[in-house]
């Protein structure tokens, strides 16, 4: 098992590693800058709100499913037209929320327009995710890394081309039609990979069916709709507490994307491990080498990146956008230390998600949403977008801590006193060196690269990461 994850998880970084980057930094970045912040951030902060109310589209169906597949593949065929149907008129009840949502917050014509058309990139959205979570579920780990990056690299075909063709009279509504078209053509390829592991695929109403999958689901709903809402009111408290909402809400994007650029690295091991960390909980296998190795791969790794990026803050920003450089530094440097948090979240909270631990799981979710809309109100009118990153970072720190804590508590983790010593250590060890590179070497891209490679090179002499585990993990070695 542990052996199947590295090369899993080494082919789908690899996948990610040769799309997503390009999309982000090459892609999207240029949208950011060809539209400007104000337009961007018009589109961010409904791009957001659409994501708040997503979890009416899934209802925690895709988690609930991907668990239930990984432990009972043959339930694929019985389940998947039912659920299919079911996710239609979730769709219908998700744009009848959007509306009602858009008519109490007051948005205008071109904003309702703007929502109705991520709306119905959202249910395409959920489509692609739910099937992933079934092909993921069948263990068909390969092709789910495929179609993770499929309708990213028709985004970079789509808005590419546009960019190339037409940059001086682009328009933010491209963007989204592009991203429409992608997702259109992956659920295709989706359903045809499905429909060749299974037999009899047909749209299925059954609401009997849909009143016992909703009732096992919600749970899972309701650890969504949570932690949605407290990674992504930012940026939708931030448009409407302030006057300059969107130009706030763009400089908050530029720190923002470069942080769910990392997440979605994070996110990748989370998809992984579910399906694993169900199988071997049902089995009843030890699953502590896992979550260790789990966190010597992404946790490691996010120190690293984390501390460094908030030290070259400035520079990197600089090189990537083309205004309010100084506010945007900032917002990203309190918002990088986030990726740390989020990076400990996809293990232990996957953890506990495949161990059925819903109701710690929500507690957990509720009071990091209490804290963020507090943090929000009382920081964002004085502190604009950094009020926000502060409330973000408080927010991700608090709810990682507890998703540690309960994981420790319910499988009683016992970690050595020596390992905690030499994280505390190597966390002082690389804070020390990246805050002299930062100071004393003047080429930047030589002093961020020296203090990376420095940073991956000390992992290895603190021995939080070990040539010789990792090659008896890839050979499988039982010692």
């Amino acid at each position: 098992m542990r052996k199947k994850f590295v090369l899993n998880l080494i082919f789908l970084l690899s996948l990610n590693l040769l799309i997503k980057p390009f999309w982000i930094f090459g892609i999207d970045m240029t949208v950011q800058n060809t539209v400007g912040a104000s337009e961007y951030g018009f589109y961010f902060a409904l791009f957001n709100f659409s994501l708040l109310l997503n979890i009416f589209l899934d209802l925690g169906i895709t988690n609930y499913n991907n668990r239930n597949i990984a432990q009972y593949n043959h339930l694929l065929s019985k389940h998947f037209s039912n659920i299919v149907g079911l996710k239609f008129l979730l769709g219908v009840f998700y744009i009848i929320l959007i509306l009602i949502g858009a008519f109490f917050i007051g948005y205008n014509e071109r904003q309702i327009k703007f929502l109705l058309i991520l709306a119905g990139n959202q249910f395409l959205l959920s489509l692609i995710l739910y099937m992933r979570s079934s092909i993921s579920g069948l263990h068909l780990f390969k092709v789910d890394s495929i179609l993770s990056v499929l309708d990213r690299l028709l985004m970079i075909i789509f808005v590419g081309y546009l960019l190339l063709k037409h940059r001086e009279s682009f328009i933010i509504d491209w963007l989204l039609y592009a991203q429409s078209a992608s997702y259109i053509i992956t659920v295709i390829v989706s359903f045809f990979i499905i429909k060749s592991n299974s037999i009899g695929l047909k749209l299925y109403f059954n609401f009997q069916f849909f009143r016992v999958i909703l009732r096992k689901s919600y749970p899972y709903a309701l650890l969504v709709l949570l932690m949605t809402s407290y990674t992504r009111l930012d940026s939708v408290m931030i448009g409407r507490l302030l006057e300059n909402g969107d130009i706030q809400v763009g400089i908050y994007a530029h720190g923002f994307r470069i942080l769910d650029a990392a997440s979605q690295y994070a996110l990748l091991f989370a998809t992984l491990l579910l399906p694993m960390f169900s199988k071997m909980l049902i089995k009843k296998e030890n699953i502590a080498h896992l979550v260790k190795i789990s966190f010597l791969l992404l946790v490691i790794p996010a120190l690293i990146i984390s501390i460094n990026l908030y030290f070259y803050k400035k520079d990197i920003i600089y090189v990537f956008y083309e205004e309010h450089i100084q506010e945007s530094a900032k917002v990203f440097g309190i918002l990088i230390l986030g990726f740390i948090p989020i990076a400990s979240s996809y293990i232990f909270g996957t953890l506990l998600t495949a161990n059925g631990n819903l109701k710690e799981l929500n507690i957990m979710a509720g009071t990091g949403l209490v804290l963020n809309l507090v943090l929000n109100f009382v920081l964002i009118p004085d502190l604009k977008a950094y009020g926000a990153a502060i409330a973000s970072l408080v927010t991700q720190g608090l709810t990682a801590i507890l998703q540690i804590y309960i994981a420790f508590r319910i499988f009683d983790f016992k970690p050595k006193i020596t390992s905690i010593i030499s994280i505390f250590a190597f966390v002082l060890w690389i804070v020390l060196s990246a805050y002299i590179s930062n100071k004393y070497i003047i080429n930047r891209p030589v002093a961020l690269a020296v203090t990376l490679t420095f940073g991956i090179l000390s992992a290895f002499a603190f021995k939080l990461i070990d040539i010789k585990i990792l090659y008896r993990i890839i050979k499988y070695d039982k010692s």
